[in-house]
């Protein structure tokens, strides 16, 4: 074999002749140029391939970046329109002064008809219109909106010069509430004034020494005073009971009470020129209760049938057990009814339909408010039907108890 032909010409001249190898120290020196020629070929070979390398390495870097910036990576965010579907509140974006979007909430209220539309079309209150073309954020409020006396609160952001972004807020149950309670201290107030500017009036004349002095006009004075001392102690009695009731009304009482034995307890205690009759259809019904609540209400329902039922009409109570589990309580009269408009407000603290016959009665204009609460919290069903000429019916229905009901039988 001739070594020179087997490697490159960068590995150099040999150090023998290409003659027949005759000595050890020419053999040597042969294999000494072999071995060194292999190891430059490799570091040559590996130069190479590191230089691919990088250069391969560039190109691939090179091609990803032209990609990227043609393709560029697409953000999975919704558009802004679409995140307005997930606000409760009635909210729309606003450009240009129409409509350009309104989420459900808005549309249910508006009308669907309203996207598109120029704003003044789509809510007709001036002050909105003028709210919203303003450049800064504001808020207006807005009556009847959505019903007769409901109460909106409309706030505006700016989004842009041209953009709006405006929501709606139903402030009517908060609206409701406060006038209930300005409502409540004033009926309040006036209960409990009325009585006592009598006492002081009645007090200041028995001062006098020609009233004091004359025994019969001492004794009428005195006991109209003791009438009116009692009238603003039943109310304040009434406020502090239907306060007890609403402070635990998500309480619902679990004692076993036999509703048939305790209303014909209230039917015979009851006093009056008419006394009620009684007629049930079970001799007990037994339901999960607060029993002193429940002959409350009874004790009310048919006090109130007396003192406004005619003077020649009955008073009946009824008692009847359904077969899908409920009691069915009824307190009638065939007094002079009630009109129509009167009835959705006959639960509401201090309400009477005739206020100078209620008061000659001696109601406070809390007994219905209380029955209510107390029927509620028993997670029953109060209704008031009455018709003017024939009288009025009050229904109370309560869930008959099971076993798992109550803690004591």
């Amino acid at each position: 074999m001739n070594l020179t032909e087997s490697l490159p010409a960068r590995c150099g001249a040999l150090p023998f002749s290409p003659t027949v190898l005759s000595t050890g120290r020419e053999l040597a020196a042969a294999c000494a140029a072999v071995f060194r020629g292999a190891w430059l070929s490799l570091l040559y070979l590996f130069d190479v391939s590191n230089r691919f390398a990088l250069a391969w390495h560039a190109v691939r870097h090179s091609a990803g970046i032209r990609a990227a910036t043609r393709y560029p990576v697409r953000m999975t965010v919704p558009p802004k329109t679409q995140l307005l579907d997930f606000i409760d509140v009635p909210a729309m974006l606003i450009e240009r002064g129409r409509v350009r979007y309104a989420n459900p909430a808005a549309r249910s209220l508006l009308g669907a008809h309203i996207v598109g539309q120029d704003l003044r079309l789509a809510i007709r209150i001036p002050a909105v219109v003028e709210l919203v073309s303003g450049a800064n954020d504001g808020r207006v409020q807005a009556i009847g909106l959505s019903v007769a006396g409901s109460v909106w609160e409309i706030s505006s952001h700016v989004v842009d010069a041209q953009s709006r972004f405006i929501t709606l807020t139903d402030l009517s149950i908060q609206a409701g509430v406060a006038r209930a309670h300005a409502d409540f201290v004033a009926n309040a107030s006036h209960e409990l004034r009325t009585p006592l500017a009598a006492i002081l009036g009645y007090v200041e004349t028995l001062e006098t020494a020609k009233a004091g002095d004359d025994r019969a006009v001492r004794t009428r004075f005195l006991g109209t005073i003791g009438r009116e001392a009692q009238r603003i102690l039943a109310v304040i009695e009434d406020l502090m009971s239907l306060s007890r009731i609403e402070a635990r009304k998500h309480e619902q009482p679990r004692d076993a009470v036999d509703m048939v034995s305790l209303i014909r307890r209230s039917v015979s205690e009851a006093h009056g020129a008419r006394l009620p009759t009684f007629e049930s259809n079970c001799s007990e019904a037994i339901v999960a209760g607060d029993e002193g609540q429940l002959a409350q209400v009874m004790r009310n329902l048919i006090d109130n049938a007396i003192k406004y039922g005619r003077d020649n009409g009955a008073v009946h109570v009824s008692v009847e057990s359904t077969d899908g589990g409920w009691l069915s309580i009824a307190v009638r009269d065939e007094g002079d009814g009630i009109a129509a408009e009167h009835l959705p407000r006959l639960t509401e603290r201090f309400y009477r339909v005739d206020a100078g016959r209620s008061r000659a009665a001696g109601g406070t204009g809390l007994g219905l408010s209380i029955v209510k609460h107390i029927v509620e919290r028993h997670r029953g069903r109060f209704d008031i039907s009455s018709r003017e000429g024939q009288g009025t019916t009050v229904s109370i229905i309560l869930p008959l108890a099971t076993g798992g009901d109550v803690t004591k039988m």
